[in-house]
């Protein structure tokens, strides 16, 4: 495999799919996922404790009693006793999601231990900035130079997953795709109040129904207003849902894919095909700035789900990878600066409602695109940078802190 110079001047190229799309319980990648993964690896190797000490750091600690971390973390050691101890005002170097874990005997020494970071999708990161997740397939670490191979070959984006990952990736989105569905399908049939202090109503359902009694454009906004809000709401819930590329940004891709494959009847070959195309787009997204909350904001995670669903969408709709790329450029660059504000640390508000919104936005951006020759001024790779370098720039009270923005007014208004 050629080595690759990527947006930020090291070497490397992209990983799997299966390292994007993630079948898991919500409502948090970076905050349930990726922690409860730690965990089940930690306790392999600390089976002889008699006591496990699990220490929280940064945005892990501030918003993780809403995201449920505690109990991610703590489940996979039943019956052994865990002790939870919280430092929100203290991070460790490489991430804002931090967490330790040690394993003690009955005097209480520490036996064994292992420090590490929870980095956005579920995956996990180590003290030396090693990823555990797989290795690189994919030589390209730019959109520009996915664009310059589909020129030189003539091939369609999708058609790269399949020559570096085999025709058994295939299979993989099939069951992605079912899985994306069955959300959808369980939040329509879902009512009544999401858990939590918040008291938030499940809306997918009374939306649905409503759209049945609308006709044309209101018609076919408001259903994807509902498949958006159904898997936003499971996940919010704590149920199944697919990373896409995270849980807190799961309902964009699914609301679109599925509304367009009921609106043209698309098979779910075409469906397979623009999974693909839109896992390209937030594995580059992914590799080249973030999709944590916690370090870039909200526009690491709706942004890019955006960008995916949009790029997806202009392929089933027809559209060259020039137009592709454009409709994911939109997708993420109307969504720069977007803080992470999630209130009382649930990812309920404004979490659910983004991800409707950007359903519509990701459709609109397609749109668009397809209007145009695919020609543009600001490139995909460029936006992704700015993404990157506009996150680093915003407060850590706007990243999943649960400090500022929309849950600080909210509790200021509280007291």
């Amino acid at each position: 495999m050629p080595a690759v110079t990527c947006l930020n001047g090291d070497r490397g190229g992209m990983k799997s799919l299966k390292e994007l799309y993630r079948i898991g319980s919500g409502p948090s990648s970076s905050h349930t996922m990726g922690p409860r993964f730690a965990a089940l690896a930690f306790r392999r190797r600390a089976s002889q404790a008699v006591k496990v000490r699990i220490t929280l750091y940064g945005s892990l600690a501030a918003s993780g009693r809403g995201h449920l971390t505690d109990r991610a973390v703590t489940e996979p050691f039943r019956p052994t006793p865990v002790e939870i101890v919280w430092k929100p005002a203290n991070e460790l170097p490489l991430h804002p999601n931090g967490l330790t874990f040690e394993a003690l005997d009955s005097a209480g020494r520490v036996m064994d231990y292992w420090t590490g970071y929870s980095i956005g999708g579920g995956e996990l990161m180590d003290e030396q900035g090693a990823s555990t997740g797989g290795p690189e397939v994919y030589p390209f670490a730019s959109m520009q130079e996915i664009l310059e191979k589909s020129d030189e070959e003539g091939l369609a984006i999708w058609d790269y997953t399949t020559r570096y990952e085999g025709p058994e990736i295939r299979e993989f989105l099939g069951t992605i795709w079912s899985a994306m569905k069955a959300a959808i399908e369980r939040g329509l049939d879902a009512e009544g109040v999401l858990p939590g202090s918040l008291h938030v109503i499940r809306k997918a359902s009374s939306y649905h129904a409503k759209a049945l009694n609308m006709a044309g454009y209101f018609n076919q906004m408001a259903l994807l207003f509902s498949y958006a809000l159904a898997v936003a709401e499971e996940n919010a819930g704590g149920g199944e849902i697919v990373t896409a590329p995270t849980c807190g940004s799961s309902g964009v891709l699914p609301a679109v894919l599925y509304s367009l494959q009921k609106q043209f009847l698309f098979s779910d070959g075409k469906i397979f095909r623009a999974l693909a195309t839109g896992g390209l787009i937030g594995n580059l997204a992914k590799r080249n700035a973030s999709i944590s909350g916690a370090e870039v904001g909200c526009q690491g995670e709706v942004g890019v789900a955006c960008a995916m669903a949009a790029g997806a969408a202009a392929q089933l709709q027809g559209g060259t990878t020039r137009q592709i790329e454009y409709a994911a450029e939109m997708g993420l660059e109307h969504h720069l600066g977007l803080t992470c504000d999630p209130i009382g640390g649930y990812v309920q508000i404004p979490c659910i409602e983004r991800n409707a919104i950007a359903a519509v936005r990701a459709m609109d951006c397609a749109a668009y695109a397809l209007l145009s020759d695919g020609r543009h001024i600001v490139s995909f790779d460029e936006v992704v940078k700015t993404m990157l370098e506009t996150g680093r720039d915003i407060k850590s009270g706007y990243r999943e802190t649960a400090l500022g923005g929309l849950a600080r007014i909210h509790f200021l208004g509280k007291t």
